[in-house]
């Protein structure tokens, strides 16, 4: 029985082919899906394993980053058609794709867009920011790191970029390895001609002027958060722009400190406990603010699993127990007209969405 290559790539076309062929080692089981294909030889290729499985992305991957540690060139013999030809969506989707943040500035809004566009396929990533890129030698620096990321990249890296200096984006974009978003270019250009205005190019702004108003509203609501978080102090509860209120661990901390860092809004949070399901009343001390409340709910069952990672076994998690405190919870809140949300399905962005469309904040 001959020996056969899988096809990843067109080894007799490459000059390092006798590197590629090692008649120790023979493969007599191919991954099932993968197409064979002949080599023309009748000596095996040691980037070939026996116990590879069944899984053709796993086996792809392991082929590859062998093949590249021979110096077969992995990146240019993936790109041929033929690879492509292996996978359906179902396997580009198990490969981790690199994302790489180039920004002048703190790369916090490239991130964050980054992360919107690739929400909407299903890959894997793996994120990588290099922030402060503001002249030609750091450009250059940040070249070498991408270079070194897609060295030991299946498929090549994709980098997203927000740098103002033309001479430092065309040093980057010179980098023939990954693939470039220019965030600038793909979204600016058409904005300044539309609005018929040049833009001022101060995307970092909102995160580097620790001098502006929005960002001193930022940081006096996270001190606001802290001090008011979990009932610690009913104090100044005037000031606050929302009051969370629901049972312990259903996301009032996390989404508290959310709407301080990223809106500047002053949450307070408290939790509602038995004493004030037996009382049927709200704690006396938000009754006066109860315009501003918003009440946090959970499915019970996942509360318990949330509970059992904190205090396992206790009466505190047990299922009945949660069962008990959302049904008391909920309605509480239905008596008193504080509006809710569930957030056992929600990300912490969506409730923070859901709160502000509910409770009309001037922000």
């Amino acid at each position: 029985m001959g020996n056969y290559c899988y096809g990843l790539y067109d080894c007799r076309a490459h000059t390092t082919h006798k590197k590629h062929v090692d008649g120790a080692e023979s493969f007599w089981n191919p991954v099932k899906g993968v197409p064979q294909k002949h080599s023309g030889t009748n000596q095996a290729f040691p980037c070939v394993c026996k116990d590879m499985g069944s899984d053709l992305a796993v086996a792809v991957q392991k082929i590859s980053l062998k093949c590249l540690n021979m110096g077969l060139g992995m990146q240019q013999n993936l790109r041929h058609p033929f690879i492509f030809s292996l996978f359906e969506s179902k396997y580009m989707s198990n490969i981790l794709r690199n994302v790489i943040i180039v920004s002048d500035g703190t790369g916090i809004t490239a991130e964050n867009f980054a992360h919107s566009l690739l929400a909407q396929f299903e890959i894997n990533i793996k994120d990588h920011r290099i922030p402060f890129i503001d002249s030609v030698d750091k450009a250059h620096q940040a070249v070498q790191k991408i270079k070194d990321i897609a060295a030991h990249s299946i498929a090549r890296p994709m980098v997203f970029t927000t740098l103002v200096n033309s001479e430092i984006n065309a040093v980057l974009h010179a980098c023939e390895q990954a693939y470039f978003i220019d965030l600038f270019t793909t979204f600016v250009a058409p904005l300044e001609q539309e609005l018929g205005l040049k833009s001022n190019h101060s995307i970092n702004r909102l995160h580097h002027n620790a001098d502006s108003t929005a960002y001193r509203d930022r940081i006096e609501a996270i001190n606001f958060a802290l001090a008011h978080d979990d009932g610690q102090t009913y104090k100044n509860l005037k000031e606050a722009d929302v009051i969370l209120v629901g049972v312990s661990r259903s996301g009032k901390t996390p989404t508290s400190l959310y709407l301080a860092m990223q809106y500047g809004i002053k949450a307070a949070n408290c939790p509602l406990i038995p004493e004030d399901f037996e009382r049927r009343a709200l704690p006396s001390n938000l009754v006066e603010h109860r315009s501003k409340l918003f009440g946090l709910s959970i499915d019970a069952q996942r509360l318990s699993e949330i509970r059992n990672e904190r205090r396992p076994g206790s009466k505190y998690a047990s299922i009945e127990n949660c069962r008990y405190e959302v049904n008391e919870v909920e309605q509480m809140m239905k008596r008193n007209g504080i509006p809710s949300s569930s957030s056992t399905h929600k990300s912490i962005e969506e409730i923070a969405t859901t709160i502000l469309q509910e409770i009309k904040i001037d922000r």
